[in-house]
């Protein structure tokens, strides 16, 4: 028998045994928990067994099959196993679930600690150049140390020429192991000649906050994004813009695809009054509620700016603050996620993602499939935001504020 057959044998055998004991990690991201999952307490509603005799024989078969006629060189034995774990994710036909193995949970997790092991930059791309620049260049960074500037073109990176290279396939060559050097190749403007630039990699928190003290003591907050490091640094923009005599809040969520639901449920209680943030129902129907306690109630009048690439944690929030009043919605409407996410981790590494409730504004709306209507719909003027930078979205919110709207 080959070392694939044993794989196979093996895989098939072990499927059957993690379709009756699955370590889970419950990461909707509050808490680590340990869940077994034991026959006897299945409802019978329960669907029939994917994993059986017929199935295991079957994946046999299918296996012998590639074996034997596949005339291209074979995947490695783990590729195969992750296929098989990918494919019966996959057949729930729900984008929002997936199977990760051990290396790609520890990026996910990465991701969601709102940590990754960089040079302390922003990457954009130019499509007239066909190249990736360096877009904002963080204080204190290892980018900054190195003479690295925004608007910088990235040409290569390590001895990989960048031109017409997807951002994500850019931002990955860049990204790396703590302590390890990059080599970025890029050109200036205003200069004739190429210079390469070493940048050791370290640890970067993400900056999912920004803020800025606008004319007439109006604070606006943009919030890219809900991860860990997103509950902190929303904090500090806050106190910075109270303590700055803040007179109204622009609240951008603008293209915020969601994120941490601990990390949004944590930034509403910064502004929500006492009550109800959201809460969810699983399958069984069981609910679990959200609330704020009122002490950090925002006292100023904000306008919150949404449009349809608002979408999960960020629809959170902005279904509160139209519950609660606490705000002026304005934009266009939401994308429409109305569902909850939560990791369920295996003892070798790997997780599965599943879709397991769906969440309620306090009003009780579920929203998914259908978005948050905005108070008073404003489609942006992309074409004059390219042209000169004018948000018209940005100045009709200070205008409300203004004028007391």
């Amino acid at each position: 028998m080959s070392d694939r057959r044993k794989f196979i044998n093996g895989l098939i055998a072990g499927l059957f045994i993690a379709a009756v004991i699955v370590a889970a990690t419950y990461a909707g991201q509050e808490a680590v928990a340990v869940w077994r999952q034991s026959r006897e307490k299945e409802t019978p509603s329960k669907t029939e067994d994917v994993v059986n005799a017929k199935t295991m024989q079957k994946l046999q078969l299918i296996e012998d099959i590639i074996e034997e006629n596949y005339a291209l060189d074979m995947a490695d034995a783990a590729s195969m196993e992750n296929g098989i774990y990918q494919g019966l994710v996959a057949s729930l036909q729900d984008p929002y679930s997936a199977y990760y193995s051990a290396e790609e949970m520890q990026v996910q997790q990465d991701k969601l600690d709102g940590v990754y092991y960089g040079i302390g930059a922003y990457v954009r791309f130019d499509e007239e150049m066909d190249f990736a620049r360096l877009g904002e260049v963080f204080a204190g960074s290892p980018a900054e140390e190195s003479g690295l500037k925004e608007g910088d073109l990235i040409v290569k990176v390590g001895d990989q020429y960048t031109k017409g290279m997807g951002l994500a396939d850019v931002t990955a060559l860049i990204k790396g192991e703590e302590g390890t050097k990059v080599v970025l190749t890029i050109m200036r403007e205003g200069e004739s000649e190429t210079r390469e630039v070493e940048v050791v990699r370290r640890e970067m928190p993400k900056q999912t906050v920004t803020y800025t003290m606008l004319e007439d003591r109006l604070a606006y907050i943009r919030i890219s994004e809900f991860d860990r490091v997103t509950v902190d640094q929303f904090t500090d923009a806050l106190a910075t813009a109270k303590g700055s005599g803040m007179l109204g809040l622009i609240l951008d969520l603008r293209d915020n695809p969601g994120g941490n639901l601990s990390a949004v449920i944590d930034v509403a209680r910064r502004i929500l009054p006492k009550g109800l943030v959201v809460y969810t129902e699983d399958k069984a129907g069981k609910r679990q509620d959200y609330n704020c306690d009122g002490e950090s109630e925002l006292t100023v009048p904000m306008v919150v700016l949404i449009n349809g690439g608002s979408a999960s944690a960020s629809e959170v929030l902005a279904g509160a603050i139209k519950d609660y009043q606490k705000g002026i919605l304005l934009g266009t409407t939401t994308f429409g996620k109305g569902i909850v996410q939560k990791y369920l981790s295996m003892s070798d590494g790997s997780a599965v993602k599943l879709t397991t409730s769906k969440y309620y504004t306090p009003k009780g709306n579920n929203i998914h499939g259908i978005g948050i209507e905005p108070d008073e719909t404003l489609e942006m003027d992309y074409e004059k935001y390219l042209e000169s930078g004018y948000d018209n979205q940005l100045e009709r919110a200070k205008e409300i504020l203004l004028k007391g709207e």
